[in-house]
């Protein structure tokens, strides 16, 4: 048994904690520089031939329901009434499409 633990004990290298971690960050540094290098040489902005190829899919723009147009509507009826402003709900309902549709964009 005795042997065991001698043989344990001659293979462990003897280093202090401090060399370790002095060992540890050197690499890490090095390539922590490296990072920075070759960030620095990246071009900020794309060529724009690279931008003009790419194909964008097409935008879908879905038209609000009824029940929110009619919502509207009545906010916009309210407000001119309190206003009292001339008016009739078509134009009211007219301004709750016109609104809805430039809150989407």
């Amino acid at each position: 048994m005795a042997a065991k633990k001698t043989a344990k004990k001659t293979a462990k290298p003897e280093t202090k904690p401090a060399a370790k971690k002095a060992a540890a960050k050197a690499p890490v540094k090095k390539v922590a520089k490296k990072a920075v290098k070759k960030a620095a040489k990246k071009p900020t902005e794309k060529p724009a031939k690279q931008v003009a190829a790419k194909k964008s899919a097409p935008i879908i723009v879905a038209r609000p329901s009824n029940d929110v147009i009619a919502r509207a509507a009545y906010l916009n009826y309210r407000r001119r009434v309190e206003q009292g402003l001339p008016g009739d709900s078509r134009g009211d309902w007219l301004e709750a499409e016109r609104q809805l549709a430039g809150s989407q964009d």
